[in-house]
């Protein structure tokens, strides 16, 4: 403030302009937007579709195809096992070494899902690499404990690091049409559950080459198949870098109960798929079109995950993944009325689609659990990992029925009932659903 003098000779304070600091808003602006982490909502949009998203399913599906297809085949070592290296043991032992293997083929989703989203196709590839390497030690075993370390953990293990992170790949690019290529990817593997079998019993029963070498050949086949997706299958979104687990899902009901279910569809649906070809030969059928019924499973299974997935995206995941659950439970209880050769075809036709719906409807459900797509592949990763604890359950029970009893009647009835089970409890998961029980979720 200045003073100047008044005419009467009093002071007169005279104000000043004073020099206010100027925000620039547009630089303040674009600083806090750059400090701020994206939200789920400042991503674009899923595209849908186009040439990068459809090699992501490619991608995905020969992974499936090389993992889940082989694992879908167990049902020709089950009866090989039980007559050659393993033959002075009982089949729920035999049985542990693949429920082993399919328990932590989703198990171990819990640590590569949260790895996926981190480290995103860093995880994939050593486990491509782990997964022929498993092959070739299988194809090596003599003894149980052999099958149980190679087979069992090795391949289990590998299989993990493979197909959480494919199926959180694809749900990052995809949206409205998620449930159809989820259906898509997982359909790989039952393209590969028709090529396993049919080319495992024919080299095991009939030709010259042997175990070891039927073993390896598979290993050579899925050995470029395998590469291709190592570059073909990548992450659309930034890695997330939170909490490697996401604890606050467990206090979420609507994920808590499609675990629940995953858990009890996955308890049941692995018991036919372990104990169909034996049961067909204790029905009179020969070993090597016994082999074939696994092959004919696949192949229904094929359109029972495309078809459903086309369905789910317009009619709603969680009523098709529970529509399934009840459908596989009605079939499976049927299993041991199918006594003919004609019969057992369309047993494993009926099974083969509606079991199909099973692994793609539970991760599409599962993807209903969040709207953050960084998070995609923990929630999913931990979900499966859950629910396929049942797989390490089911067919060891079902093989101390079968011995128990000598017949396959209460191990039906056991896959069917839980299966039943399963589908109800996914119908209940959608009352946490803003569409609510008879709605399109």
């Amino acid at each position: 403030m200045a003073t100047l003098d008044h005419p009467h000779g009093s002071p007169v304070l005279q104000p000043q302009d004073e020099k206010k600091p100027q925000l620039d808003s547009t630089s303040d602006t674009e600083s806090a937007i750059a400090t701020v982490p994206p939200t789920p909502n400042t991503f674009s949009a899923a595209p849908d579709g186009g040439t990068r998203a459809w090699l992501v399913v490619v991608g995905a599906a020969w992974i499936f195809f090389s993992c889940l297809g082989f694992m879908n085949s167990f049902g020709v070592f089950q009866a090989y096992y039980m007559t050659h290296q393993l033959h002075d043991h009982t089949p729920d032992e035999v049985a542990w070494i693949g429920s082993l293997a399919a328990c932590i083929q989703f198990a171990g989703g819990a640590v590569s899902g949260p790895l996926f989203d981190r480290y995103g196709v860093w995880v994939i590839r050593p486990g491509a690499v782990l997964y022929v390497f498993g092959l070739m030690m299988t194809s090596l075993c003599t003894q149980y404990w052999h099958f149980m370390l190679a087979q069992g953990i090795l391949t289990g293990f590998a299989m993990s690091l493979l197909q959480v992170p494919a199926f959180a790949a694809v749900a990052q690019y995809f949206d409205k049409k998620r449930a159809a290529a989820l259906g898509v990817v997982v359909s790989g593997s039952s393209i590969g559950g028709v090529i396993f079998p049919i080319a495992l019993s024919k080299m095991l029963n009939g030709s010259t080459l042997g175990f070891g070498w039927s073993v390896r050949v598979m290993g050579f086949l899925v050995m470029p198949l395998l590469a291709f997706s190592s570059f073909a299958v990548a992450p659309r979104l930034p890695p997330r870098k939170t909490n490697f687990f996401i604890g606050k899902a467990f206090t979420e009901p609507r994920f808590l109960m499609l675990v629940a279910s995953g858990f009890c569809c996955f308890l049941g649906m692995f018991v036919p798929l372990f104990f169909i070809p034996s049961y067909a030969v204790s029905r009179g059928m020969e070993v090597t079109l016994a082999s074939y019924l696994l092959a004919i499973v696949n192949a229904a299974s094929t359109f029972g995950r495309i078809v459903p997935g086309i369905l789910a995206d317009r009619f709603g995941k969680m009523n098709v993944f529970a529509i399934g659950g009840v459908l596989t439970g009605v079939i499976g209880l049927c299993m041991n009325t199918a006594e003919s050769t004609a019969g057992l075809v369309v047993y494993s036709i009926a099974f083969g689609f509606s079991s199909g719906t099973i692994v793609s409807g539970a991760s599409a459900a599962l993807s209903m659990c969040t709207d953050d797509l960084q998070s995609l592949g923990t929630y999913m990763g931990m979900g499966m990992a859950l629910a396929a604890m049942a797989s390490l359950v089911g067919p060891p029970v079902s093989g101390a029925l079968l011995e128990k009893y000598g017949g396959y009647l209460q191990a039906t009835i056991f896959s069917g009932v839980i299966c039943l089970f399963g589908g109800v409890l996914a119908f209940l998961a959608k009352l946490t659903t803003k569409e609510g029980l008879f709605g399109r979720a």
